[in-house]
């Protein structure tokens, strides 16, 4: 699928959708092109025409309409890729999330309670609150007002198009 960025009327990264729907919203008068593709082009049937890789919506709506999945991703997206107790950025495979009042002590699984958590951190934590291990969250967990477009499946800033990185985001607005 030959993608197109889509920005809000702010240029904050909105979706991805397939080339074909952004030719289609430009007609409509709902979106511009911001940036062309740089080696991407649409073959018509008399000229070649380019692609757009960044487009703009132009009427404002509301971002918080927008339901929020509470999933293993969504927090680590929420928290950067980042242990909240020690710092350090991983990669998803080598992430987990904790529960920050453990379930046995009444914690519950919600935005509130969950945090993304190394391996190492997991365990030192165990089936404690961040107080009883003598541990302390780098942030207080809440549910995000809005996610970016990070957590579309198999993109990461190493596999972004070049037009896109200028407007691409991986932190939430809580």
């Amino acid at each position: 699928m030959q993608a197109v960025l889509f920005l809000d009327e702010a240029y904050r990264p909105l979706r991805i959708e397939p080339w074909q729907r952004a030719i289609a919203d430009v007609f409509l008068g709902k979106v511009e092109i911001i940036e062309y593709s740089r080696d991407r082009t649409i073959q018509g049937a008399s000229r070649t025409y380019p692609m757009p890789a960044v487009v703009r919506v132009l009427r404002r709506f509301k971002r918080d309409r927008i339901a929020i999945k509470f999933s293993r991703l969504n927090i680590y997206t929420r928290d950067d890729f980042r242990c909240q107790f020690c710092g350090i950025s991983f990669v998803t495979e080598e992430l987990t999330f904790d529960h920050v009042v453990p379930r046995s002590q009444g914690g519950r699984t919600e935005w509130a309670n969950i945090v993304t958590c190394c391996g190492f951190c997991n365990r030192k934590k165990e089936n404690r609150t961040p107080e009883q291990a003598g541990m302390r969250l780098l942030k207080k967990p809440v549910k995000p007002r809005y996610l970016p477009i990070v957590t579309v499946a198999g993109m990461d800033r190493r596999s972004l198009p070049p037009e896109w990185i200028p407007y691409w985001s991986t932190s939430l607005d809580p």
